[in-house]
């Protein structure tokens, strides 16, 4: 390749990987797109944007363009016009004054509706559900207050934030262990979640469908896998739901689950909980189907010791796992359209569960999310370690598993 050539190529080089750059930068399906607004929050934000960059735009233009136009008109033709000195504009008292008081009466305006939009989106919500997200290295917890008494205790879920469509939410935003923060462009601004503080977000999804976010604060190893999956549902569904989520968890009656749930209640509840695991008659006077038709006898007592970590009472209800990085629920038209209840049916879960990513993470899940550095655990870890289950121990928990529905 000849000199001239190289240096030709080389000056397009930057302009090359500019475009490849843009050009990367546009989807038609984004699921983040924050041009595309959904929820009355986010649109009230989309209205004030788009009239700053549209200002931004006509001040972009005339100044680029009036620096080119100047730099062309007054080039230096010969070396005596190189090494004159322009007429200086220095105690023009007009000039100065207009382009002082031109940007200032721009930004004046801008403040004014960005001041109004601020305040209008911090108003308290009329008659909403209320719902405690608490952000931890690397996923969210969802607590719902349904009955109004300040006690975020009725549901306690993770990954998946169900709501129903045309309802207020008022969201109480905070964290475990360092700053987080909540975004779901479609619906409304970022919001952080900080230690020792709450902060307020108002969301209302007026149709149904999957708006999904992503923490937007560095938090660590897995800040880029700590997803946000909001999913709206009809005001009935919604209310099934919430049924279903209250509702007590029977022990399993499988051999192969209930060696599963030996595992669990022996490995994995130091961290993670199954809220009434350790009752097998949770109303008196009621019998667990499981007493009478199996041989083994379910502890009265288990050792749920932490809670920090994601409650699984519910787990087959949720689309998503590990902080909503891999689906629980494959992603096809024909499991999406099953929606909640997907894992309602074993037809369901035979067609519909993501085993193999699943089991991957039983069998070594520091493999599958960057979690803690190091080979063994220590108090500044985070994250699910690797237990070293055998594939027989894979399948039992699995079958386990699927029985929290």
């Amino acid at each position: 390749m000849t000199g001239p050539v190289r240096t030709r190529l080389t000056r397009l080089a930057p302009l090359v990987g500019g475009i490849v750059l843009l050009a990367a930068g546009c989807a038609s399906n984004a699921p983040q797109d924050t041009l595309k607004p959904v929820g009355p929050q986010a649109k009230q934000i989309h209205n004030l944007v788009l009239p700053v960059f549209g200002v931004a735009g006509i001040v972009f233009v005339v100044i680029l363009g009036g620096a080119l136009w100047i730099s062309i008109k007054f080039r230096a033709k010969d070396d005596d016009d190189f090494n004159a000195f322009p007429e200086q504009v220095h105690g023009h008292f007009k000039m100065e004054i207009g382009w002082t008081i031109l940007p200032a009466a721009i930004l004046l305006v801008v403040a004014a509706f960005t001041v109004l939009t601020i305040f209008d989106l911090a108003k308290e919500p009329k008659d909403p559900i209320r719902v405690e997200v608490i952000g931890q290295q690397w996923w969210w917890e969802y607590r719902y207050d349904l009955n109004d008494d300040g006690k975020f205790d009725e549901i306690i879920t993770a990954n998946d934030l169900v709501i129903p469509t045309g309802r207020n939410i008022a969201l109480r935003i905070k964290s475990r262990d360092v700053i987080h923060s909540w975004w779901a462009p479609r619906l409304n601004g970022k919001r952080d979640a900080v230690p020792g503080r709450t902060h307020p977000l108002t969301i209302n999804a007026p149709k149904a469908g999957e708006y999904i976010g992503q923490c937007t604060e560095f938090c660590g190893l897995s800040h880029a896998e700590m997803r946000i999956k909001v999913v709206a549902v009809s005001p009935d569904d919604f209310e099934s739901w919430t049924e279903a989520q209250q509702a007590r968890v029977w022990n399993p009656t499988d051999e192969q689950a209930i060696e599963g749930w030996k595992i669990f209640a022996s490995t994995c509840t130091s961290c993670h909980q199954v809220r009434g695991m350790n009752d097998p008659a949770a109303v008196e006077g009621e019998t667990s189907p499981s007493e009478s038709t199996t041989p083994f006898e379910f502890p009265s007592q288990v050792n749920q010791v932490a809670g920090a970590l994601p409650d699984l009472t519910h787990f087959m209800s949720r689309s998503t796992f590990a902080g909503a990085k891999f689906d629980l629920r494959k992603d096809t038209k024909e499991c999406n359209a099953l929606g909640l209840n997907w894992a309602s049916t074993e037809e369901g879960i035979a067609k519909c569960l993501n085993r193999s990513d699943l089991e991957a993470w039983l069998r070594n899940a520091p493999e599958m999310k960057a979690m803690y550095p190091g080979e063994t655990m220590s108090p500044q870890s985070r994250g699910m370690p690797n237990f070293d289950l055998t594939e027989e121990q894979i399948d039992q928990l699995v079958a386990y598993l699927i029985t929290l529905k």
